[in-house]
C-alpha cells in the first residue's frame, strides 16, 4: 500500500482504468482500499477519467464506456490516453530505424511521439498521412534552419479525418506507387480474431497500402489496444513483424501474441533486461 501512495496520478489513472475494463466496473470505496488513497483523490481521477471519455461515472463508482465500433476519438482526445506508455514505446521504436533508410509512419498519438524521437536521425526520407506528424519534421526544420542530412518527408495527401489522417483515393495513389524498408503503424485497435482494426474504412484501405508498400511492418500501441475492434479490419497479425507495446500488457496476451508475431517489444521491460545484460 506505501508503494500505491506514491504513485504518480498518471500511473494511479491507468491503474484505475485498467480495474474498470478487466472487471466491468468498480465502485470508489473498492479503489480507496486497493491504491491506499482517499475516497477524495479516487473521485478526482474518476473526474479526470471521465473527461477523457474513457470511462462512466455512476453512483458509488464507474463502469467502462461502451463505444460503437465507428466511434473514432479526435487527435487531442487520444493525446491525453497512456502518454508515458506511448513516450515509452516511441523511445524502443526509435531504437529501430536506422539511419539513412526510407520510413513511413502511418497517422496516430503513438507514431506522433515516435516522430518526435526521429528528427536528429540523419538522412532518413519520411512518408507520412500524418499531418502532425509531418508537422513535427517540418518545425524542427524551421527552428534548426537548412541542416545536412535532415528527414525528406513526403506528405501524401488526402481527406483528413478527426485524428488528423489523410485518407481515400489521393492518399491510396500516392502510396501504391512508393516502398518503404519499415512502416511504424498505430492502430485503433489489435486482436487475434479481428487483427488490426480502425472504425474509419477509408483509413482501412489507406493502411491496407502502408502496409502492402513495407518491407517490414512494426506496430505501435499501448496495451489498452489490445483486445478492442474497429469497423473495419486492414491487416492480420501475421501481416505484422513487430509489435512494440507497453508493460501494462497482461502476460496471457503477450503468449497469445507471440504464437502470431516474430517480434514482440515491451517497451521498458526490454530496455531493462538489455541494461542488466550489458552490467
Amino acid at each position: 500500500m506505501s508503494e500505491n501512495q506514491n504513485l504518480l496520478a498518471e500511473q494511479r489513472r491507468a491503474l484505475i482504468l485498467d480495474e474498470v475494463r478487466r472487471r466491468g466496473g468498480v465502485r470508489v470505496n473498492e479503489l480507496t482500499r486497493k491504491l491506499g488513497v482517499s475516497d477524495m483523490t479516487v473521485r478526482r481521477d474518476l473526474d479526470s477519467l471521465a473527461r477523457q471519455g474513457v470511462l462512466e461515472k455512476v453512483h458509488g463508482g464507474a463502469v467502462p464506456v461502451m463505444e460503437a465500433s465507428t466511434h473514432e476519438p479526435g487527435f487531442e482526445a487520444k493525446s491525453g490516453l497512456e502518454p508515458t506508455a506511448k513516450e515509452d514505446i516511441a523511445r524502443s521504436a526509435a531504437a529501430l530505424v536506422v539511419p539513412g533508410s526510407a520510413i513511413a509512419l502511418s497517422g496516430g498519438t503513438t507514431t506522433y511521439a515516435l516522430a518526435q524521437r526521429l528528427v536528429d536521425v540523419p538522412d532518413l526520407t519520411v512518408v507520412t498521412n500524418s499531418v502532425r506528424v509531418a508537422d513535427v519534421f517540418h518545425a524542427a526544420q524551421r527552428s534548426s534552419g537548412p541542416v545536412q542530412g535532415a528527414a525528406t518527408v513526403v506528405l501524401t495527401g488526402g481527406v483528413r479525418t478527426p485524428s488528423d489522417s489523410l485518407v481515400g483515393p489521393v492518399a491510396d495513389q500516392a502510396i501504391s506507387r512508393l516502398h518503404f524498408d519499415v512502416l511504424f503503424l498505430g492502430v485503433h485497435g489489435i486482436s487475434v480474431e479481428a487483427g488490426l482494426s480502425t472504425p474509419n474504412l477509408a483509413e482501412a484501405e489507406t493502411n491496407r497500402r502502408l502496409v502492402l508498400a513495407a518491407r517490414r511492418v512494426v506496430v505501435v500501441a499501448d496495451h489498452t489496444k489490445w483486445g478492442t475492434v474497429g469497423l473495419s479490419s486492414f491487416a492480420t497479425l501475421e501481416e505484422v513483424d513487430t509489435l512494440v507495446t507497453d508493460a501494462g500488457l497482461p502476460a496471457e496476451a503477450r503468449a497469445e501474441i507471440s504464437e502470431h508475431l516474430p517480434s514482440l517489444v515491451v517497451a521498458g521491460e526490454d530496455e531493462n533486461e538489455a541494461d542488466g545484460a550489458d552490467a
